[in-house]
């Protein structure tokens, strides 16, 4: 008989997060006496940054940095 994996770790789920990414969007409305006074919409994605860039978030940020990264090596080289 083999020693099998029956339960998730941390790890496994932040491996999948991390890989996949996740989206959590939250509607909160504040009310006083049944009377709506603030409304919120929240929307938070998690996921690794290869995961984020794929989809489209971060694109700006990450032209940025490989610039930034290029713009360094060819000035160790002078």
């Amino acid at each position: 008989m083999r020693p099998r994996k029956d339960e998730e770790t941390l790890v496994d789920v932040l491996d999948v997060v991390l890989r996949d990414g996740a989206v959590l969007r939250a509607d909160v409305i504040v009310s006083v006496a049944g009377i709506p006074l603030v409304g919120l919409k929240l929307t938070a994605a998690i996921a690794g940054m290869e995961t984020m860039t794929e989809y489209g978030f971060f694109e700006e940020w990450d032209v940025e940095r490989r610039q930034t990264a290029v713009t360094r090596r060819q000035h160790k080289k002078k």
